[in-house]
């Protein structure tokens, strides 16, 4: 059974300069973080964007597998490829606006039932459920 509180952490340490590289961790590892080009950075790091991206796209992989388990849906893998859109919102302010997700489940025979579990992993994923950015998902699935 999962017990609820739970907590994660992370800690970040860099040196100055908008042209230096920092490293992130979390209990599971750690990372080289960085200002992408697009904010005139370096790269050569995962942005803060990099990890909302991924933490979007995990967080409906994790889901789903977990769904998936206990419905006793077989498939043989699962592809989600996110999509995150920044601008500015009516006052000028950046956001992260727009986060699309397409998901191919390959290997699976039960379309219906599969169809059933993405949708409802759409809506019960913690942390899509925890953001603002307007949400769109797209599903395939194939034998």
């Amino acid at each position: 059974m999962i017990q609820y509180p739970m907590s994660f952490s992370a800690e970040s340490q860099s040196p100055s300069g908008i042209a230096t590289l920092w490293s992130t961790e979390t209990s599971n590892g750690k990372v080289s973080a960085a200002i992408p080009p697009e904010f005139e950075g370096p790269g050569n790091g995962f942005s803060p964007e990099d990890f909302y991206v991924l933490a979007l796209t995990n967080c409906f992989i994790a889901t789903f597998k977990v769904f998936a388990e206990k419905s006793k849906l077989n498939y043989q893998d699962i592809t989600a490829k996110g999509h995150l859109t920044l601008d500015r919102d009516e006052k000028g302010v950046p956001w992260m606006k727009t986060f699309l997700l397409k998901v191919h489940l390959s290997g699976c025979i039960e379309e219906e039932k599969a169809q059933r579990i993405l949708n409802k992993v759409s809506q019960s994923c913690m942390v899509l459920n925890s953001v603002k950015t307007e949400k769109a998902f797209e599903f395939s699935v194939s034998a």
